[in-house]
């Protein structure tokens, strides 16, 4: 189909299978690690708009279009990125919100040992945070320093650290504040692991299975309030990248991801920084690649090494501002 009959169409509409393809080999995996660490509990899952974990329901939504491909190249097109498209990101996210239904299911906001360590589900979520790039009392998972945002999120996430197979966390956070919360996660999880859950309703909230919006709708709406990061870095990129095409000119975000994971390790390298903080920086140049349709020159050599100078720069703005602010 093309784009714009797929845009025609509403959610109902849309075959979306929950018993086989990538969002279900990903929840089968997850399940696989949670009963690895002797976890009874085990979330569900539906298909809705958007990413999120209800307060009262323990279960994960997941984005409809991570149910096929080809409604995976209709967000990139549109949004520019697919949040939870590679295995990698997609099992991040997973673990992250596993820890939400995980803290829905026993009730652990409810735990004064909880709440000393993280402090009160109560608080009000910020309509934006400034995180603090540098701070070593929070894990590093998601983008955006994420678990500074709220007191939930920062279980979440130390809890995705925990559950993360291989993770090394007492070695990788050795001297941090960070280090207790994951010290207790680990303590919390022998505690509950074989106890039933005190919620247990398989409910799903707003899925798209039921509903008759339409995707241009959807993506009208998503593309009203999605805010692209900022362009402070525009006119760099310009020098580096052409804004006109040709046919034998190659998308320059298209390039630099086919070459990041090599990026990554030299920018780490040089900079002796954490990997967290060099992958936000390419994220961001990237996206902006993408936004403004930027294309290699002929120099691919010359154009990797401004770039690479270019991203290690960021690098260090974003640790020497110390402070950022971003949309929840």
């Amino acid at each position: 189909m093309t784009d714009d009959e797929l845009l025609r169409l509403s959610f109902r509409d849309l075959p979306l299978s929950r018993t086989r393809g990538r969002v279900a080999d990903h929840m089968r995996r997850l399940h696989r690690e949670l009963k690895g660490r002797g976890l009874r509990f085990l979330p569900h899952f539906w298909y809705a708009e958007e990413w999120f974990s209800p307060d009262g329901v323990p279960g994960i939504a997941l984005p409809f279009y991570l149910s096929h491909p080809r409604l995976m190249r209709l967000e990139r097109s549109l949004m520019h990125q697919v949040e939870g498209g590679s295995s990698q990101w997609l099992m991040r996210i997973l673990r992250h919100e596993a820890g939400h239904a995980l803290d829905t299911a026993h009730g652990l906001r409810r735990r004064a040992d909880f709440r000393r360590v993280f402090g009160s589900a109560a608080e009000k979520y910020p309509e934006d945070y400034r995180p603090r790039p540098a701070s070593r009392r929070y894990v590093l998972h998601l983008d955006h320093w994420y678990a500074q945002s709220h007191p939930t999120e920062d279980f979440a996430e130390t809890f995705a650290v925990w559950l993360s197979p291989r993770a090394r966390w007492r070695r990788e956070y050795a001297g941090w504040p960070a280090l207790r919360k994951l010290e207790y996660v680990d303590e919390l999880m022998r505690e509950i692991a074989a106890r039933a859950p005190c919620v247990r309703t398989r409910r799903e909230v707003e899925p798209v299975a039921r509903s008759r919006r339409t995707l241009a709708e959807h993506y009208r709406g998503k593309a009203s309030r999605y805010v692209l990061e900022d362009g402070r870095y525009d006119r760099a990129l310009c020098r580096i990248f052409s804004r006109r095409p040709t046919r034998r000119r190659d998308a320059a975000a298209s390039y630099l991801r086919s070459i990041r994971p090599e990026l990554e390790r030299q920018l780490v390298r040089r900079a002796h920084l954490h990997h967290y903080v060099v992958e936000h920086a390419l994220d961001v140049l990237l996206h902006r690649c993408s936004h403004m349709h930027l294309h290699l020159k002929t120099d691919r050599r010359g154009a990797r090494r401004e770039f690479s100078a270019l991203a290690q720069r960021v690098v260090r703005g974003i640790l020497k501002r110390n402070r950022e602010n971003y949309a929840l």
